[in-house]
């Protein structure tokens, strides 16, 4: 952090606050008489004590305890950028990470948030246990391969695409082991439908259908992935550079916004995004 502050020509104390979720090694969506549970690697106190700046961190587990799902966190901030590029209900933001997750805003005080299903998770999986690499690299093995549409069909009445919002995954909810059996290419070809057939699904369950999708995350570089998702989900995509956002930050700028919410007690999380019977504070700070 420090050696990227000084790339810069700054220094800590021209950091007004650091954003750090740490890494998630667990995710449990709340089920009926029971709160769901969250835990992020990391301890803000610690990184504070190494760089002399104001730490937030914690982001979600106010949220958990509330009776929340904690995830996602994105809405405040994707719709932010939604407000910025004068956009409204027509267009949504989708980040393609390891989950998928969809922000909706209606132009003016409502903001729906939840995750659509897996996205890359599964197929970076597969692609791994196949012995080919970390991913799909360009989409080449999902384009070179035929969609088992009789396995997808099943996977599709998955209960989780047809509940409603507020819903959350973990990144292991979906496993590569929805393509066992198939070849590199056929495995591939279908989790990619699935992933983005899921979305079709999620966009159904909005308010108002999206005409557009502005997508984030590694997933908008699978060009099999963006087209497919045009076709089987039936919405316009583009790349979230063509609003004139960087892809690759949409996340980390996402918490580095969220950290100036959390310094000026302003909300992160709401009952249309996490469920959380209120607009919740959230986060924690160190310093």
């Amino acid at each position: 952090m420090k050696d990227l502050v000084e790339s810069y020509g700054l220094t800590m104390g021209d950091i007004g606050v650091v954003g750090f979720h740490g890494q998630t090694v667990l995710h449990r969506a709340p089920q009926p008489g029971r709160l769901g549970a969250t835990r992020q690697l990391g301890d803000g106190e610690l990184m504070h004590s190494i760089l002399g700046a104001k730490v937030a961190y914690d982001f979600r587990s106010a949220d958990v305890r509330a009776g929340g799902q904690g995830a996602p966190l994105a809405a405040a901030y994707h719709a932010a950028l939604l407000r910025e590029a004068d956009a409204s209900g027509d267009t949504a933001v989708l980040n393609l990470g390891g989950v998928g997750n969809v922000t909706w805003w209606d132009g003016k005080d409502n903001i729906v948030a939840f995750d659509t299903g897996p996205a890359n998770a599964p197929l970076n999986d597969f692609i791994k246990a196949n012995g080919l690499g970390e991913m799909d690299r360009d989409g080449a093995l999902g384009a070179a391969g035929t969609v088992d549409e009789v396995r997808l069909a099943k996977l599709l009445q998955h209960p989780y695409l047809t509940k409603p919002y507020p819903k959350s995954l973990d990144r292991f909810d979906f496993g590569a082991a929805m393509a066992d059996g198939l070849s590199a290419e056929d495995g591939a070809a279908t989790l990619t439908a699935f992933t983005v057939s899921a979305v079709g699904k999620a966009l159904d369950l909005l308010p108002r259908r999206p005409k557009r999708l502005a997508v984030s995350g590694g997933g908008r570089r699978n060009p099999t992935m963006m087209a497919m998702l045009a076709r089987r989900a039936n919405v316009e995509v583009v790349q979230a550079e063509t609003l004139g956002w960087k892809g690759d930050a949409v996340e980390a700028e996402c918490f580095a916004f969220l950290a100036v919410r959390v310094l000026r007690g302003l909300p992160i999380s709401f009952p249309s995004t996490t469920g959380v019977p209120q607009p919740m504070q959230g986060g924690r700070l160190a310093g």
